[in-house]
């Protein structure tokens, strides 16, 4: 990879032998980490994150992060915001994550059990695009067992985190009651199934459309996948859409303003999604949307974004 890499590291399994990995391959990176002082080995995680980094000629980049209230949203938010901070401020292009086929399984799983459709089932696709970075998953394909076998074979020290055995929390009960047992049965399966499943995913939700500043259009296709969309793209907006919202959409056939904000209109070949001005628009400019069949709903935006 020709590009400035940062790799999120924390010296456990998955992160210590995507280190090793990348040195194999002669990916060039650099390595941030976080040390939430939650357990005994933080502060020896850290030190041979240093050691590596000084043994190999890495940058290392490391956060203290003091919690008031420990949880996997708060630890999570505080590690992104601290990578981001570093890809801003030393331009790296990529970010390089850990997660393995049990992260994305677990994950399904956790998904499956609120009840989801299949877009929200799958996550941790190998690349990603973000506002200013991308992101990398080497290992997206590669079991926990695979990458144990591979530390233990080339005798690569790594760190175990006691609290992945902790089963309060419902990633760790999925992995030790469900995922784990299953996957070591059915590896190749699950493997072949997430390719097919991610396959389908792109085809359905194909989320190309056009954007001119905040106004958004796209060809429509049916119901189920338009909403999907218009929800995405509502997100970008800043506008969050209840199950009573999406199906008055729906209902109004995508021609309606939700939270006196967002205007979702179509023409009946396009959909349409831009904030909601309402304005006195002349005639002639009137006319002008007409002939271009730009819907009702969207005409104020336009108006003010060409005035």
């Amino acid at each position: 990879m020709h590009t400035k890499n940062l790799l999120a590291f924390s010296a456990g399994v998955d992160s210590t032998a995507l280190f090793f990995y990348l040195l194999e391959k002669n990916i060039d990176f650099d390595i941030a980490i976080v040390n939430y002082h939650t357990r005994e080995t933080s502060d020896a995680e850290v030190e041979y994150a240093k050691n590596l980094a000084k043994k190999y000629n890495k940058k290392i980049y490391i956060k203290e992060c003091f919690l008031e209230k420990f949880s996997e949203k708060n630890a999570r938010n505080c590690r992104y915001a601290f990578f981001e901070e570093i890809i801003k401020k030393y331009k790296y292009d990529t970010l390089i994550l850990a997660h393995q086929l049990n992260d994305r399984f677990e994950w399904l799983l956790m998904q499956f059990s609120k009840g989801a459709g299949l877009k929200e089932l799958l996550a941790m696709p190998e690349f990603e695009n973000r506002n200013f970075y991308k992101i990398w998953r080497p290992f997206y394909n590669k079991s926990r067992n695979e990458i144990l076998e591979y530390l233990n074979k080339n005798k690569i020290k790594y760190f175990i985190d006691e609290s992945n055995f902790n089963q309060k929390y419902k990633r760790n009960f999925i992995r030790a009651n469900f995922s784990n047992e299953f996957i070591a049965l059915f590896q190749d399966g699950v493997k072949r199934s997430f390719e097919y499943l991610e396959n389908d995913k792109k085809l359905l939700f194909n989320e190309e459309w056009i954007q001119k500043e905040k106004l958004f259009y796209f060809t429509k296709e049916n119901p189920q996948i338009d909403i999907k969309k218009v929800d995405i793209i509502a997100k970008k907006l800043g506008t969050l859409f209840t199950k009573a919202q999406r199906d008055e959409i729906i209902k109004t056939n995508f021609s309606c303003v939700i939270q006196g904000k967002t205007a979702i209109d179509s023409n009946g070949e396009k959909i349409f999604i831009a904030p909601y001005i309402k304005t006195k628009m002349d005639k002639d400019f009137k006319e002008k949307m007409r002939k271009e069949k730009i819907p009702p709903k969207i005409r104020g935006y336009i108006y003010k974004m060409e005035k």
